[in-house]
């Protein structure tokens, strides 16, 4: 049960971090080709108002004009603003994903939000098709997880009732542990590295022709951002990158039939909130006899 436990985590991770790899496609890809500065994207438009108020002085009676916004990355084709977004979000310290990822072995839909850092450290959650959920935190060379009951007894089906009623009564809504270099852990712990999941987001082996185009400013959960559109055969990705500060990617969706999904990612270079659980934890490591 532990093993099939620990699989499912796994996927849920393996996928988030294939998502980014939307980025690397634009590499290679033909965005449009609209004229302008072709080396700085959007800037604010507040400081140029301030200076048009600066230097003028109109009467009470006569209005004050107001500026045009300024497209954000006037002048960039969509593979170049995506190339910023890459370099940008593949150095950042930390980050969050949430939103909800296809899981190829069962055919169903993984739930996610975890925040994971360059240490190896990582805080959150994940559930399978609606069934529960399980609390993941590693810190330092430990890993913790707490599954609920609906989420136990979604994993040990198949499994005889007498030894699903045994896992339940042990392990529900309990706090356990694990080294995290050791077998049971190290593969699920080893995805909690941020490292790992951007070198994964920056490399690429597709050598399918990708195409990224630009959209059109948006919001995401009020964050201002840009739209571009990745196209790859006969599938069309959604992609969101900041347009203040640090052009991060901020949302992905997938445009597949066969792998539909979509994750925002927050937090950027934040602190991730691992600690080790307060009050009693079970030692997974110490058990002997628990079935794998």
């Amino acid at each position: 049960m532990r093993r099939r436990a620990r699989r499912t985590a796994l996927a849920a991770l393996l996928l988030a971090a294939g998502a980014t790899v939307c980025l690397t496609g634009c590499r290679s890809g033909q965005g449009d080709t609209s004229s302008g500065d072709t080396t700085r994207p959007a800037e604010s438009t507040a400081s140029a108002a301030s200076a048009q108020s600066a230097s003028a002085s109109p009467s009470a009676s006569t209005p004050t004009p107001t500026p045009t916004p300024k497209e954000p990355f006037t002048g960039l084709t969509g593979a170049q603003i995506s190339e910023r977004a890459l370099k940008a979000t593949t150095q950042a310290r930390s980050l969050r994903m949430s939103g909800t990822v296809p899981d190829e072995e069962s055919g169903g839909t993984i739930k996610i939000d975890i925040a994971l850092d360059r240490r190896g450290d990582c805080a959150g959650t994940m559930g399978m098709n609606g069934q529960g959920e399980a609390e993941l935190i590693k810190t330092g060379d430990t890993l913790y997880l707490k599954y609920d009951e609906r989420f136990l007894r979604a994993q040990s089906k198949g499994e005889p009732q007498a030894d699903t009623e045994a896992l339940v009564s042990l392990l529900a809504g309990r706090w356990t542990k694990m080294s995290a270099g050791g077998a049971d852990a190290k593969e699920m712990a080893g995805f909690c590295d941020l490292d790992k999941l951007l070198e994964d987001a920056g490399d690429s082996n597709d050598d399918t022709p990708t195409t990224v185009t630009r959209g059109k400013a948006t919001t995401v959960d009020g964050t201002p951002a840009f739209t571009l559109y990745e196209t790859d055969g006969s599938e069309r990705n959604t992609v969101y990158v900041a347009t203040e500060g640090k052009p991060y990617l901020l949302r992905f969706e997938s445009g597949s039939k066969q792998e539909p999904g979509a994750l925002s990612f927050t937090g950027y270079d934040e602190p991730v909130p691992a600690e080790s659980p307060s009050g009693e934890v079970l030692d997974l490591d110490g058990l002997d006899g628990m079935t794998t």
